[in-house]
């Protein structure tokens, strides 16, 4: 481990923040994941499956940004299929958490596959306005669509039917429910960012305010899959 991280230093540029990102972004799921996996056996049986989840979650993204990185060092470009293919693995799994968490209060497989579905119409037409039609109005277009499908799963989590079986379930998952549902107004807001950053559209002014869309990607998946999987851990270990 000590001579992966030494290589990965040497070889990225002192000025490659972005680079930088990249690796402190592996580094962080890295861990996050060693911690996940390790406090597996420390909560209850009912809470073990969530806590595996939020263990792949960040496993995944650390195997991903390992490729990313090497990816932008080499070719100076965005890793945008490797983006993709990680959101496409590591987004539904943060769906179902929703489902693990509420299925004591009577969660149904169907809320879990519109969930699901949802997540993947959602990057799926983020995927083809950000790298297959990327000129003209395409970007917009799809990017509408993928917001449709974001703002479909806000309201399944924060008004539809997963809120409304948060109601009947105990305290401590409600208000694990409740950051999550923050996490995913809020903390999934940042991706639109980096999407108008990195694509033409009526927004090109937000192209302005100088920041990477990379960095934006990267600081945004930092804080929602990480940060997922420590609001599970805190469930797991209430008394409640």
């Amino acid at each position: 481990m000590t001579s992966f991280i030494l290589a990965a230093i040497k070889a990225m540029p002192a000025d490659d923040y972005v680079g930088f990102t990249f690796f402190v972004g592996c580094m962080a799921m890295m861990a996050a994941s060693a911690f996940f996996f390790f406090s597996i056996n420390m909560v209850e049986g009912k809470w073990k499956t969530s806590l595996l989840i939020s263990g792949l979650i960040t496993f995944i993204a650390a195997v991903h940004y390992y490729y990313m990185r090497d990816y932008w060092a080499e070719l100076g470009e965005s890793p945008t299929f490797f983006r993709y293919v990680d959101w496409t693995l590591t987004v539904p799994l943060m769906c179902v958490e929703f489902y693990l968490i509420l299925k004591a209060a009577g969660a149904k497989t169907g809320l879990l596959w519109k969930l699901i579905w949802a997540s993947v119409v959602m990057l799926v037409t983020g995927y083809l306005g950000e790298a297959v039609y990327t000129t003209g109005n395409g970007p917009a277009v799809w990017g509408l669509f993928s917001g449709i499908a974001y703002f479909y799963i806000v309201y399944l989590i924060m008004f539809g039917e997963a809120k409304a079986l948060a109601d009947k379930s105990s305290a401590s998952v409600q208000r694990a429910h409740s950051i999550l549902c923050k996490f995913v107004l809020i903390g999934w807001g940042i991706y639109p960012l980096g999407y108008m950053i990195g694509t033409d559209g009526w927004y090109d002014f937000v192209d302005g305010i100088g920041l990477n869309m990379d960095v934006v990607y990267n600081i945004g998946d930092a804080i929602n899959k990480i940060g997922f999987g420590l609001v599970i851990y805190s469930l797991a270990v209430s008394k409640d």
